[in-house]
């Protein structure tokens, strides 16, 4: 693992770091490829939105970008993460009133997951976690993870690869990790995020990709009996591309058509951002 904080090759932040007292910050999981770091605008993009919306000045995104690209650089298959968080301050909940943010990039080797998950889907499960409502955090990748990490605590078997989150009104937000898709009668549906969850970057490509193609997409709320209904349903992020799902709990899925064919509108959205990028 390869370390940068605040352009420094070390592995420590300072105790008072508010990311550390607080989790008062935002982060990024990066796919990095050949030593390109994939989708990396649209990563950066998120993060300066999302640091806008908690008022933390990120201010040099030249210097982010630069440091992004060459941490990836020599890469063959690895996973960046970028932190950003409001930087040092005193003990409480007020900021400082000059704020200094910290940035980490870290680097780790790129998760060894079966290719059977991608090709003939996965196991999931519903999480008796609930993720909490609030929409001045809704759709943002902030570092406070604690409702994933206990809901993820909940199994130990290994033929489960993903836990289902509902909300405190029993909708259905997403995995654990990943954002969730449902096909029905044709028509592609997502959990709206108003509320809850991380509008993940991923999240966005496929629902680009499929209203490009003239797949019908629909936000909206609903419940795990309309889940348990669908036609097909998989999940998504970054670093996992779309993994179908195969089951969810007692409930069996087919890998189905549609499914496959925005798996195969991805790879191509991925490739030829990949090519712009070189």
């Amino acid at each position: 693992m390869i370390i940068l904080i605040n352009g420094e090759y070390k592995e420590y932040i300072e105790i008072v770091d508010r990311g550390f007292q607080y989790g008062d910050g935002l982060f990024e999981t990066i796919e990095v490829k050949n030593g390109q770091s994939v989708f990396l605008d649209r990563h950066l993009d998120r993060l300066n939105a999302g640091c806008n919306r908690l008022h933390i000045p990120l201010t040099n995104i030249e210097l982010l970008t630069f440091e992004a690209k060459e941490l990836g650089k020599y890469s063959s298959a690895a996973v960046l993460k970028i932190i950003i968080t409001r930087g040092s301050g005193g003990r409480g909940y007020r900021q400082p009133d000059m704020i200094q943010p910290t940035r980490v990039l870290s680097l780790y080797p790129f998760p060894d997951y079966p290719i059977v998950y991608k090709e003939q889907g996965i196991t999931a499960r519903f999480c008796d976690t609930r993720l909490g409502l609030n929409p001045a955090l809704a759709g943002l990748k902030h570092m406070n993870r604690l409702e994933q990490v206990l809901a993820r605590a909940e199994w130990n078997n290994p033929a489960i690869q993903e836990g289902i989150m509902m909300d405190m009104n029993d909708y259905v937000i997403e995995g654990t990790m990943t954002n969730l898709f449902y096909i029905k009668n044709a028509t592609l549906y997502t959990p709206s995020l108003a509320q809850s969850g991380v509008a993940g970057i991923m999240r966005s490509i496929i629902m680009t990709v499929a209203s490009e193609h003239q797949l019908p997409v629909t936000e909206q709320a609903f419940t795990k009996d309309a889940l348990l209904s669908a036609d097909e349903v998989f999940v998504s992020n970054s670093i996992i591309g779309i993994w179908p799902v195969n089951k969810i709990a007692n409930t069996l899925f087919q890998v189905g058509s549609i499914t496959r064919q925005i798996q195969i509108w991805v790879d191509i959205f991925k490739n030829e951002a990949l090519r712009c990028d070189q």
